[in-house]
């Protein structure tokens, strides 16, 4: 099995960008943690980051071409991105939605996820343990198929 992990807009900032919520380690230091987990459960992993939405539709359209899962972090386009969603629906590929925090503990504009319903299952608010816990629930199969 092969897992490629998606970031979204403004993760390449972690380590700087609101620390009290998201830490002081470093996408680099992710992207390490989560290599480091997929290689001890024998998956291949490839990570991806993206500010741009149009991206991040290619990269799940090109991972179905790859026959692999996704573990993706939308950031902001969560809350915003149908295009995502529908990346996401389109393709016959297993995704789980992850995010570093809590997003119902950081207001109503946070709490709503549009890219959800297109996903397997959702872990929110375990800090980096949310992308190995995401890596995990697609290992064991977890999760129903999302609805069409």
């Amino acid at each position: 099995m092969k897992i490629v992990v998606i970031h979204g807009p403004n993760l390449n900032l972690l380590g700087t960008r609101e620390p009290a919520v998201y830490g002081s380690r470093t996408l680099a230091d992710l992207d390490a943690e989560i290599a480091a987990h997929a290689r001890a459960r024998g998956v291949a992993v490839e990570t991806f980051q993206s500010n741009h939405e149009g991206e991040i539709v290619a990269r799940i359209h090109q991972a179905a071409t790859d026959g692999a899962a996704i573990v993706i972090n939308p950031g902001a386009y969560t809350h915003t991105s149908l295009a995502v969603a529908d990346a996401l629906r389109g393709v016959d590929v297993p995704a789980v939605e992850v995010h570093l925090s809590n997003l119902h503990a950081r207001g109503p504009e946070r709490a709503r996820s549009v890219t959800a319903a297109a996903c397997r299952g959702i872990v929110s608010g375990f800090g980096f343990a949310s992308y190995t816990l995401g890596i995990d629930a697609l290992l064991a199969g977890g999760g129903a198929p999302p609805k069409p």
